[in-house]
């Protein structure tokens, strides 16, 4: 339950994410971000709010453990819309942690999913990829390199 400790502290990140999260072709965009995790519940919980600079925005993720099922519940807001996305699932296995569920990108249904990777006491990846037949194929649109600050 303590698989999102690594997370706590101060993080610079550099965001790359495609312009149409649908469109592979669309060009990608890049720019920086700061970010500030917590642990909570002895672990059990993570929060962290990320702050997008450059664009103007911001969002958090809130990250729950339940323990009789052995999943984490991964929870995203966005400044921009105000409201709670649906949360997307999954645990940590070899030091990779894979989480997924259902949302709606501009209208259409699109299966999500969210992989933690590269995880250092300095270091991490997180990425972001959409399905829109059911999961045969992910389409990654967004890319956070995470480095903590000194």
């Amino acid at each position: 339950m303590n698989d999102f400790d690594f997370l706590t502290g101060d993080w610079d990140v550099a965001n790359r994410r495609l312009l149409d999260f649908l469109d592979g072709d669309s060009g990608w965009e890049e720019f920086p971000g700061t970010s500030r995790a917590s642990r909570h519940f002895g672990g059990a919980a993570n929060f962290d709010e990320i702050d997008f600079p450059t664009k103007g925005t911001a969002g958090l993720t809130i990250r729950l453990y339940d323990p009789e099922r052995e999943l984490w519940s991964l929870y995203w807001a966005s400044k921009t819309t105000g409201t709670l996305f649906p949360p997307v699932t999954g645990r940590f296995a070899g030091g990779r942690g894979e989480f997924s569920g259902e949302d709606s990108y501009e209208g259409k249904p699109v299966g999500v999913r969210f992989v933690w990777s590269g995880i250092t006491a300095g270091a991490a990846r997180w990425e972001q990829a959409f399905s829109v037949d059911g999961g045969s194929t992910w389409l990654t649109n967004w890319v956070m390199d995470l480095t903590r600050r000194a």
